[in-house]
């Protein structure tokens, strides 16, 4: 068995076809979470066809964009901030908030804990604990903030868990977290893949409170990871503006902006893209909760947690064994308070996840 020197993101296909000898064309990535629809054909042909929108600059507002983005989302036009991905959202939230001490709910993203240290701030975890299958004990949660706390970064839907916290336990965090003073960063990345996603997104908590921002993107649930093309929510009026005067302008470009209008009101493409990952999902799930070497942890996003339960597998063993099909999954023991006990995989279209569970039950 090949023991990589690194583990690797869902985007390192490069790396992936260095170490293995595999062309990247022929590996299917179940570790990068985008959706296996990839991108509408609707967009596809009205992007084909608007390609002399890049001899201008888009608007520098971004007016129509944020309007699309307010009615997808069920928002106010002034509430959103648009950026060259969430990752830009991120980094210029940090830079402006300056935290000297974060809390994150772990195990999830690396990059939260990133850009905090590169702000010069510090990084505490919250551990989402396996015997609460890494379901979220708010009681317990909300008695660890203290005014010693002056941000806390959520993944709602959180990866890799796929775990999420719904909106009546988000507003009695957000209640604990004013009395602190603590501002709280909600990454909604994975949030449209939820089947209660009108019960878990916290955008309607902006409309009431000043201390929340949300971010979104268009990589994973929309397949246009290339496209960096992200979002933001708040109610926070001096921070929307402090973050657009330090934002660089047009950072989305043209064809970027025509893309974002059309992601939005693509009925057919969202709901097909709900119903495909609702079901498969499903299946997956009850598939791996009644096989006796996986423990499955219940999903909220397109993607599931598996805890194996052999003595004599790790992570890395079935890593290897599915790369040598063509099939990429994670290996989770680089995330906090995983170990090589925890692989991670997305859902694709049925009969490459059909493939890749013949491969993790196989002998």
């Amino acid at each position: 068995m090949i023991t990589p020197k690194e583990h690797f993101h869902g985007s390192d296909l490069e790396k992936i076809e260095a170490v293995y000898g595999i062309k990247k064309e022929d590996i299917t990535s179940f570790s990068a979470n985008v959706n296996p629809l990839g991108v509408s054909p609707l967009l596809r042909s009205t992007l084909s066809s608007h390609i002399d929108a890049i001899t201008s600059y888009p608007d520098r507002e971004y007016t129509s964009l944020r309007e699309c983005i307010a009615a997808y989302t069920g928002t106010d036009a002034g509430q959103v901030i648009v950026g060259n991905g969430s990752t830009e959202l991120i980094s210029l939230f940090i830079q402006i908030e300056h935290p000297k001490k974060a809390m994150i709910l772990g195990p999830t993203y690396s990059e939260y804990e990133r850009e905090i240290s590169l702000g010069g701030g510090t990084t505490l975890y919250y551990p989402l604990r396996e015997k609460d299958d890494f379901v979220l004990d708010v009681d317990d949660f909300t008695a660890h903030l203290n005014e010693s706390i002056d941000l806390l970064v959520l993944c709602n839907p959180n990866n890799p868990t796929s775990s999420c916290i719904n909106r009546t336990d988000m507003r009695h965090i957000l209640d604990i977290c004013k009395q602190y003073d603590i501002f709280v960063m909600v990454d909604e990345t994975y949030v449209e893949f939820a089947d209660n996603m009108d019960e878990i997104t916290a955008v309607p908590l902006t409309h009431y409170y000043n201390n929340i921002i949300i971010l979104r993107g268009t990589s994973k649930f929309f397949a246009a990871p290339g496209l960096r093309l992200g979002y933001a929510i708040t109610g926070n009026q001096d921070l929307i503006k402090s973050i657009n005067t330090r934002k660089n302008p047009w950072t989305i470009n043209s064809l970027a902006v025509i893309a974002g209008e059309l992601m939005f009101t693509d009925e057919e493409y969202i709901q097909q893209t709900k119903s495909l990952i609702s079901s498969d999902r499903a299946r997956i799930y009850e598939i791996f909760k009644n096989h006796p070497d996986f423990k499955p942890y219940k999903p909220s996003g397109n993607f599931m947690l598996l805890k194996i339960l052999r003595d004599d597998v790790t992570s890395a063993d079935l890593f290897d064994k599915a790369i040598r099909k063509n099939m990429m999954i994670r290996d989770c023991s680089t995330f906090p308070f995983l170990d090589n006990k925890y692989i991670r995989f997305c859902f694709m279209m049925p009969e490459m996840n059909d493939k890749l569970i013949d491969c993790l039950l196989s002998k």
